[in-house]
């Protein structure tokens, strides 16, 4: 005769048909449903349906998968899960019939749908290398199993998410007849997103505790070196394919979320606009232009400087346009060629969630008069311009860091210092520009003060 154990949390909806179906195979002798603490009505209903309840002194699955084994009056002992409704009608048959046919001590249930995410991500790779005479298993993780008491006394049972391959390991290990029987389609509840982490991590952790327990084997160094590049690697794809799902929006500041050039309005403000167009005349090697540009602010306040952006008109919508496309799930930025002191300040102003600009050096709160180009506005061997300074390197260098592909980039500039960012971009917008090379490189052009047309190509 059969026990089967049912341990459930919060399964009010569906215990009662899960026992009744149990009750009418005529192997099973009793029905024990242990009772995880439910802050429904599991236990009356499991109660009223005909099942033994017990009620589990501490919440986990394997505390409640132990405390149901120690109730259990049969040696031939099936788990099922309290949620699925309805169950195959031969799923209690074909798991414990390897085991009457003296071919099995315990059987894992697998059913008619693919092994589900932590399955083909996480258990197999690492079952492949630690334990391959279970890599044939289809699925795992199943929690639909049944074995003998005997056998089930001896396991260590993880209270997580690790119980039922760490039950698969243990079975393994003492060397008990497994194997696996398909009981049919049926309807397995996925587990939210936000518990695959958790899983993956339980299920991993098990594995490899297992593997590297007084139960198993050492690890060898080459199964440490497969694990770390299977880690390795796995972070390698899910990165790039995470990726395809992130969406990035990025404004240069000067004339485009400016109606203006923070630099220009410092040059009238402190008298040095004609020292400044001349220089811009003469000084055609952008880096040297940036360094000399910054000895013309030397003696300047922080408070200064925010003074000047402060008193800037910004393009009216901006704010609005930035809401809008957090709400599409971008993520918005500025790069530009000013300072970060200023680009910080607008990125406050505007709600955007970062901005790279070079940096200004100070000195008892004045600036000394020199500039800090950060590495990422540089080129190197992953650049894709060619450019040895540019602000696609910097675009590159945003889309590594917050997993955004170039081809899911909105880019809107002004300038002759745009063009290659602009072209580079998923969707490039030239804003405002009188430069006909930009617009020819861009794939959109807004030629009024404003970005709300922006939102029809997010």
């Amino acid at each position: 005769m059969i026990s089967v154990i049912i341990p459930a949390l919060n399964e009010e909806k569906t215990i009662g048909n899960v026992i009744k179906f149990c009750l009418n195979d005529p192997l099973v002798a009793e029905v024990i449903v242990v009772d995880d603490k439910s802050t429904d009505n599991t236990a009356q209903v499991a109660f009223k349906s005909g099942a033994k309840v017990v009620v589990s002194e501490i919440r986990g699955k394997g505390i409640s998968m132990k405390d149901g084994i120690r109730e259990a009056y049969n040696e031939l002992i099936v788990f099922l899960d309290g949620d699925i409704d309805p169950y195959p009608v031969k799923t209690i048959r074909n798991l414990v019939d390897p085991i009457l046919d003296g071919k099995a001590d315990f059987v894992k249930g697998a059913f008619a749908r693919n092994g589900g995410r932590v399955t083909e991500l996480v258990a197999k790779p690492l079952l492949n290398i630690l334990f391959p005479g279970l890599s044939n298993f289809s699925q795992p993780l199943s929690g639909m199993i049944a074995g003998k008491k005997s056998f089930f006394r001896k396991v260590d049972f993880f209270n997580d998410y690790g119980v039922d391959i760490g039950i698969l390991i243990d079975m393994y290990l003492m060397k008990a007849r497994v194997t696996e029987a398909n009981i049919g389609y049926i309807e397995n509840k996925s587990k939210p997103w936000e518990a695959l982490g958790k899983m993956s991590k339980e299920v991993s952790k098990a594995i490899i505790r297992k593997a590297h327990g007084q139960q198993g084997p050492d690890l060898t160094e080459a199964e440490v070196v497969s694990l770390e590049t299977i880690n390795r690697e796995m972070n390698k794809v899910l990165k790039e394919e995470l990726a395809a799902f992130h969406k990035m929006i990025v404004f240069d500041m000067d004339d485009t979320i400016l109606k203006g050039r923070f630099i220009d309005e410092c040059a009238k403000k402190f008298g040095f606009f004609p020292a400044l167009e001349d220089l811009r005349v003469k000084e055609k090697d952008p880096i040297i232009l940036t360094k000399r540009i910054g000895l013309m602010i030397k003696g300047q306040t922080i408070d200064d400087l925010l003074n000047v952006v402060d008193e800037m008109a910004i393009v009216e919508d901006i704010k609005k346009v930035v809401k809008e496309f957090k709400g599409k799930k971008y993520m918005v930025g500025i790069i530009s060629n000013s300072y970060s002191l200023i680009t910080n300040y607008i990125k406050q102003k505007i709600g955007a969630d970062f901005s790279l600009a070079n940096t200004l050096e100070f000195f008892e709160g004045k600036t000394t008069g020199e500039v800090n180009l950060p590495s990422y506005f540089f080129g190197s061997p992953e650049s894709i311009c060619g450019h040895s300074f540019c602000k696609t390197n910097a675009l590159q260098y945003a889309c590594e860091k917050y997993h955004v592909l170039l081809k899911n980039c909105i880019v809107v500039g002004d300038s002759v210092d745009d063009r290659c960012m602009v072209g580079h971009a998923g969707k490039g917008v030239a804003f405002c520009t009188n430069d006909e090379l930009l617009e020819r490189v861009a794939s959109k052009s807004i030629r009024e003060k404003s970005f709300e047309s922006l939102l029809a190509i997010a």
